[in-house]
């Protein structure tokens, strides 16, 4: 597993909100099972290490495996070796990534974008400052795989690293932990919006615009693109969401 997908895979199981509610828990759960981040059969950390790994009290962890259990995302198991484990149930992804798409208001996902465009940005702009010509390797390759990527699943998991590397351009630890936070709490959301090939030719090219903005040191234009990039990935989420009510 690559360094961007540690990082990843790590932001599952940092402490959310304070006042994080049942459903916040569910999402961010949910989300790094639908991306891969969870693996199939993986067995997660006991409920007392797992509420404190999220900050969150034992009765709302229990509350949130519930739902978890009841969508057949995750199966328990008592007894020796017993625990809560990853589990996939039969029905097809894009069914459940709609299922949790529809619980999302129009607004919800407006002010999502709002604050994932607000975070590329300011990374962008800032890593135009503070980088390298020769640094942006992670970025080129992640918009090299993005463009061959066909699974959606798989083209989300590169989307959402591409916007952490550019926080990681950065230098901003604080971008990056949020760019990250960002990617799993709403990054299997964008497997819908890059399940559509057009809109993922219109990312890639967006990724490409952006790293060419770093070269030449363009902060603005790096920062609008990436902007753009994710408002545009958020409509397409919106439209989805209409279609489906």
């Amino acid at each position: 597993m690559n360094l961007e997908a540690h990082a990843a895979r790590r932001a599952v199981f940092v402490p959310l909100e304070s006042a994080a509610r049942v459903d916040v828990v569910v999402r961010r759960l949910t989300n790094a099972i639908e991306l891969g981040l969870l693996e199939d059969g993986e067995q997660l950390p006991g409920e007392l290490e797992l509420a404190s790994l999220l900050g969150v009290s034992t009765v709302t962890l229990r509350e949130a495996l519930v739902t978890l259990r009841a969508r057949g995302l995750v199966a328990t198991r008592r007894g020796r070796g017993g625990g809560s484990f990853v589990t996939l149930p039969a029905t097809p992804a894009t069914e459940r990534l709609h299922a949790q798409l529809a619980e999302w208001s129009t607004e919800g996902l407006r002010d999502l974008g709002d604050h994932w465009a607000a975070v590329s940005g300011a990374a962008g702009r800032l890593a135009a400052q503070r980088t390298e010509p020769e640094d942006l390797t992670p970025l080129e390759r992640s918009a090299a795989e993005l463009e061959r990527s066909r699974q959606p699943s798989e083209r989300a998991r590169v989307y959402g690293r591409f916007h952490v590397e550019a926080a990681a351009a950065a230098q901003s630890a604080r971008l990056t932990r949020s760019a990250i936070s960002l990617q799993a709490e709403a990054g299997a959301l964008v497997c819908l919006a890059l399940a559509d090939d057009s809109h993922t030719r219109d990312v890639v090219d967006r990724h490409r615009a952006v790293i060419s903005a770093l070269h030449d040191g363009a902060g603005d234009v790096a920062g609008t693109v990436l902007e753009e990039c994710v408002r545009a990935t958020v409509a397409h989420l919106v439209r989805i969401r209409l279609q489906l009510l």
